[in-house]
C-alpha cells in the first residue's frame, strides 16, 4: 500500500475508504493490489460523498478518471487498461484534467462535489493517512512566530465548532486566554484535548476528517499546542471508530516523526454513548470515571480541566478550520460574524448520507444537490440530535443565523419527506433525552421525563402547548449543559413549525400516516 506523501511516477490507482463502506471499498483496493505490476495502489480516504462509495480514481499524467460504484471485476480491468496506457474515459462518470502535481483532488466541472468551498476538504479522498506535506505544515510556522499566528486567529474571531468544543460557537481565543492565565496563575500545565467522540450517527463531519486528513487535524491540533504552550497533547476518539483511531494513529506517528523537537500526541478511546462527546464528560471519562456526569461551569476546562489542570478542548473541525485560517488567512474574513466554512452532514430520506463543505456566508439549501433525496421535502431537522425542525432551507450555515432561527450547529441536517410525523419525531428526542441523559441536573433530569410525558399526553387527546413551553423554557435556561439546553429544541420547533399537526394527534389523526397507535 502506498501511502507516503512522495512523488508517484507513473499511473496511480486511488481506492477511497471509509467506514461507511469499509468492506467494499478493501474488496476493491486488494483486487486493484493484486493485479497491478506497475502502477501505484493507494488506499486514501473517503471523499464525504456516500452516494459515490466505493469510488476508484484512476490518475495517469495530469488526467484523473472518476470511477464510482466500483467492484473489484472492474477495479482489475481498469487496472489492465491503465498499465496499457489507457485512463478509461469512456467509461469512467467524469474526467479532469490538471496539474499532475496537483495535491488536492481535481474536482469536475459540476456534481455533488463542487457544492460549497472545499478547504478543509480540499485534500479528502486524494491522499493517504500520513500525507502531510512540509511546506504546507502549520506547526514550523507558529514555531517561527507564535505572535503573529495568534494574532491571526485573534484577529479573525474564529468560532469553535461543534458540541463537544470548549469554544462551541464561541471564539476560541478566550479560551487560549483563560489557559494562558491560569498557568500564569497556578503553574499548572495546560493540555490540549482534541474531542472526536462523536456517537451521533447522523453526524459523520469529524469522523470523515478523521479518515480523510487526519494528518491535517494533527498538524492543527499540535501548532495550537505550541499557542497555548501546552506539552501534552490528547486525541479522545469513540471506541467504535476503529478505522478512524487506525489512520489517527498512522497520522500521528507520521507527523511527530518530521518534527524537531518531537511532540507525540496520544490517542485514547471513549465510551460509544453521545453523553461521552460533551467536553466535561469527555473529561470525566478520560480520568477513568465509570459514571459520567456533566461538571459545572464555571471554572471551565480551561481553569480546572483534565486532572485539574488548564485543558483547552477542540474538535477536529475546529482544529482544521485554525490550520486552514494559519495557512491561509486571506481567505477568512475578519468582518463576517462566523468566519470560514463549516462542515455538514446530510441524512434522512436519502439514498446515501454525504458530507459537504459550506462557507457560512451561503444557504443551507444546497445541500439538497448532494443527496438523493425520496419524495418531495415536508421538514429538515438541522442540528443533529437535538437539531432544530424547520420546513425551509434557507438559512445561511453560520452559527448566529442558525441560533437565531433556533436550529443546531452541530453539522448535521437531516431531510425528510410527507411519511414522516413532526409530532413523533418530537417524541422520539424527548425520549432520548429522558433515557440518556447524565442525571447531574434536576432540570434535564426530570425535565425530560416530564416532557416526555406531556407529549405522551397529545396522543391521549390533550395537547397543554402552554405547560409544555414553560417546561421547556425552564430545560433550556437552568440545565447544567448543553444536553439538558439543547433537548427541549426539537419540541419547541416541531410546535412552532407544526402546530396543526399537534391539534391533529390530540383529535386522533396523524397527517402523515406515521403513527398508527392513536
Amino acid at each position: 500500500m502506498v501511502e507516503r506523501n512522495e512523488p508517484r511516477d507513473g499511473p496511480v490507482v486511488r481506492v477511497s475508504t471509509g467506514s461507511a463502506s469499509l468492506d467494499a471499498a478493501r474488496a476493491v483496493f486488494t483486487a486493484a493490489r493484486d493485479e497491478t505490476t506497475s502502477a501505484s495502489i493507494v488506499e486514501v480516504g473517503p471523499t464525504g460523498l456516500g452516494d459515490f462509495d466505493p469510488l476508484v480514481l484512476v490518475t495517469t499524467g495530469g488526467e484523473t478518471a472518476y470511477h464510482p460504484h466500483a467492484s473489484a471485476d472492474e477495479v482489475r480491468e481498469l487496472v489492465r487498461r491503465l498499465e496499457d496506457g489507457d485512463v478509461s474515459a469512456d467509461d469512467a462518470h467524469a474526467v479532469v484534467e490538471h496539474d499532475p502535481d496537483e495535491p488536492s483532488l481535481p474536482l469536475p466541472d459540476d456534481g455533488p462535489l463542487t457544492v460549497g468551498r472545499r478547504r478543509v476538504l480540499g485534500r479528502a479522498g486524494w491522499v493517504g493517512a500520513d500525507e502531510v506535506s512540509g511546506e504546507d505544515s502549520v506547526v514550523e510556522l507558529v514555531r517561527d512566530d507564535p505572535r503573529a499566528a495568534d494574532g491571526r486567529v485573534r484577529e479573525v474571531g474564529l468560532l469553535g465548532r461543534g458540541r463537544g468544543d470548549g469554544s462551541t460557537d464561541e471564539s476560541v481565543i478566550v479560551e487560549w486566554d483563560r489557559a494562558r492565565d491560569t498557568h500564569e496563575s497556578t503553574g499548572d500545565e495546560p493540555v490540549l484535548v482534541v474531542n472526536a467522540n462523536e456517537s451521533d450517527s447522523r453526524n459523520g463531519t469529524d469522523r470523515l476528517l478523521l479518515e480523510s486528513v487526519p494528518a491535517e487535524v494533527i498538524d492543527g491540533a499540535l501548532a495550537v499546542a505550541e499557542l497555548v504552550g501546552a506539552e501534552d497533547v490528547i486525541c479522545y476518539c469513540n471506541e467504535s471508530d476503529a478505522l478512524a483511531r487506525e489512520r489517527l494513529q498512522t497520522a500521528v506517528d507520521a507527523v511527530s516523526e518530521r518534527l524537531e523537537p518531537p511532540k507525540r500526541p496520544q490517542v485514547v478511546a471513549g465510551p460509544d454513548q453521545y453523553t461521552a462527546g460533551e467536553m466535561t464528560m469527555a473529561l470525566e471519562a478520560m480520568e477513568g470515571n465509570d459514571r459520567l456526569e456533566a461538571r459545572l461551569r464555571p471554572p471551565t476546562p480551561a481553569q480546572h480541566g483534565l486532572y485539574g489542570r488548564p485543558t483547552v478542548i477542540h474538535t477536529p473541525r475546529t482544529l482544521a478550520q485554525i490550520r486552514e485560517l494559519l495557512l491561509r488567512p486571506d481567505s477568512f474574513d475578519a468582518d463576517d460574524a462566523d468566519p470560514g466554512t463549516r462542515l455538514v452532514t446530510v441524512s434522512g430520506d436519502v439514498a446515501a448520507p454525504a458530507t459537504v463543505e459550506l462557507s457560512t456566508s451561503g444557504s443551507l439549501s444546497a445541500v439538497r444537490d448532494v443527496v438523493t433525496l425520496s419524495g418531495s421535502l415536508k421538514m429538515a431537522c438541522v442540528g443533529g440530535q437535538f437539531g432544530g425542525l424547520t420546513r425551509t432551507l434557507d438559512h445561511p450555515p453560520s452559527a448566529p443565523a442558525l441560533l437565531g432561527a433556533d436550529l443546531g450547529t452541530e453539522g448535521a441536517v437531516e431531510l425528510f419527506g410527507d411519511s414522516k410525523c413532526a409530532v413523533a419525531m418530537a417524541g422520539t428526542r424527548a425520549r432520548f433525552a429522558e433515557d440518556e441523559n447524565c442525571g447531574r441536573c434536576v432540570p434535564c433530569r426530570e425535565g425530560s421525563v416530564q416532557l416526555t410525558t406531556l407529549l405522551r399526553n397529545v396522543y391521549s387527546g390533550d395537547y397543554d402547548d402552554g405547560a409544555i413551553r414553560e417546561l421547556t423554557r425552564v430545560m433550556r435556561t437552568t440545565s447544567t449543559c448543553d444536553f439538558g439546553r439543547g433537548a427541549a429544541r426539537p419540541v419547541t420547533t416541531a410546535m412552532d413549525e407544526f402546530e396543526t399537526e399537534f391539534y391533529a394527534h390530540a383529535d386522533g389523526r396523524c397527517p402523515s400516516g406515521e403513527c398508527e397507535e392513536m
